[in-house]
């Protein structure tokens, strides 16, 4: 058999946490990329910045400040005890809090380029026939930045996919629960199974050229339309 059943169910896992991460992120990242393309606030430099750092920061450190927060003393922690649920780290949901996070850039940057290449004229337009900000933004706005919306979900998708060091502070490797599949590789490099790493290694290498062979592929088509 190529795949036993441990790799499968991290493959699961991680397609599962990817989803739900991608899903999250839609709905948290439109109104951030929306503001940041529209807002002239002192404001937008210091939180372009925080929402961009996840791509500078080393995973560690990022899973660090996480797990202190999400802790027993940590403000998340605190909210999360109040409200009787079980703490955050070393569950599946502390996986996707995490991931929200170090993922968030790569869904709200693609975003904030595509409101940007709207323009001001399409809004003005609307706002001449009396829509209302909403309504221009689901009307106008929203139909012009579906290919960024592809791109971003690409995007947030496959570096979720690809998250080992977060995951890994965050999660630790609870079978079934946090072990996805970059740190089920780890399990068989350290273990020195080679053979099964290499064939889970191979998987996910295709999946990742897959995934970015339809991103390239998608850019010409969004541009002749």
């Amino acid at each position: 058999m190529l795949l036993n059943g441990s790799d499968l169910q991290a493959i699961w896992l991680t397609i599962r946490l990817a989803s739900i991460v991608t899903a999250i992120l839609l709905v948290v990242g439109t109104p951030i990329a929306w503001w940041l393309a529209r807002s002239r606030s002192r404001w937008k430099g210091p939180i372009g910045a925080t929402v961009a750092l996840p791509l500078v920061l080393p995973p560690s450190v990022l899973g660090f400040y996480l797990l202190l927060a999400m802790g027993p003393h940590g403000p998340v922690g605190s909210l999360t005890r109040a409200l009787g649920v079980e703490p955050l780290p070393f569950t599946f949901w502390g996986l996707v809090l995490a991931s929200v996070f170090y993922s968030l850039p790569f869904m709200v940057q693609p975003l904030q380029n595509a409101f940007e290449a709207v323009g001001d004229r399409p809004l003005e337009v609307a706002a001449t026939l009396r829509a209302s900000p909403l309504d221009t933004f689901f009307s106008v706005a929203l139909p012009m930045a579906l290919p960024g919306y592809l791109t971003a979900s690409i995007l947030t998708f496959a570096h979720t996919v690809g998250e080992f060091g977060v995951v890994l502070m965050i999660g630790g490797n609870i079978p079934g629960v946090t072990r996805v599949a970059s740190v089920q590789i780890y399990d068989h490099v350290e273990a020195l199974e080679y053979a099964q790493a290499h064939r889970l290694a191979a998987v996910m290498l295709v999946f990742s050229f897959l995934v970015l062979l339809a991103l390239y592929a998608w850019r010409p088509n969004s541009r002749k339309g």
